[in-house]
């Protein structure tokens, strides 16, 4: 393995616990589109398997697991919108930015265990980037409220790249305007859509679990185990490990006289 010598982490469930509040603004949108109602935890089940993917994406995957279709046209009128997915979207958005409102939202979900790679990445002089699927407004909000914008080289969000995870381009982005070929990033994800995008951009990743992506974490078995963490605790000694540690044999070994 080429020595890491930069770290690109994901945002929603990786850097802050925002796939929970995603997942809540969804469902409850999805109520106000619904014949029926909803249980939320199939709901939330359901949102499991579009973790990590495109607004539009996880938008259409739960209108047709849900049937929100005919709900949705009905409310494309009052909301001047042009298709029933652009209809539950925007009502998907007003009420998480309705969440996000609450000044305590954000810093109360905020990982500490990824958090503490970051500052670690920054103080060793590491290039950091920040990959993720979210919306630009939306990302710098959230770096903004937790004083982390300039903690980042590179910021990439879903309108910088014409196709989101699991295909590479946002990584591949990140990684070149870095000035570091793939190799020597590291990735750290929680969904299988994101490590699927850092694995076939070339480069080594870590995921660490969340509620919402455990199973599908472990079922689609693209990780080493030893690289697939469900203890966040363990995340600051494995990323040591595979940069600092293997940074310093890397040293060692080219100090060997020849």
């Amino acid at each position: 393995m080429a020595q890491l010598s930069a770290v690109i982490f994901d945002l929603d469930g990786t850097l802050v616990n925002t796939e929970r509040l995603k997942a809540q603004s969804y469902a409850r949108a999805a109520q106000t589109l619904s014949a029926t109602p909803i249980d939320e935890q199939v709901f939330f089940d359901a949102f499991e398997d579009v973790v990590g993917r495109s607004r539009h994406e996880v938008g259409e995957a739960l209108m047709r697991r849900f049937q929100l279709e005919a709900g949705a046209q009905r409310a494309m009128g009052e909301l001047g919108v042009a298709s029933p997915l652009d209809a539950y979207l925007t009502i998907r958005l007003r009420i998480y930015d309705e969440i996000l409102a609450d000044p305590r939202i954000i810093p109360d979900n905020v990982f500490p265990h990824t958090l503490a790679v970051l500052r670690r990445a920054v103080e060793k002089g590491l290039a950091t980037g920040l990959a993720t699927m979210s919306h630009r407004e939306q990302t710098h909000r959230i770096l903004e409220t937790l004083g982390l914008f300039d903690a980042f080289d590179v910021i990439a969000t879903r309108e910088d790249v014409e196709r989101g995870k699991p295909d590479p381009e946002i990584y591949i982005h990140v990684a070149r305007h870095m000035n570091r070929p793939p190799e020597h990033c590291l990735v750290i994800e929680d969904s299988v859509a994101g490590v699927e995008a850092g694995i076939a951009a070339g480069m080594t990743v870590v995921a660490v679990s969340t509620p919402f992506t455990k199973e599908r974490l472990i079922q689609a078995d693209l990780l080493p185990p030893e690289q697939l963490i469900h203890d966040p605790l363990l995340l600051t000694g494995l990323v040591d490990h595979l940069v600092f540690d293997a940074g310093r044999h890397h040293d060692d070994h080219q100090s060997v006289p020849r």
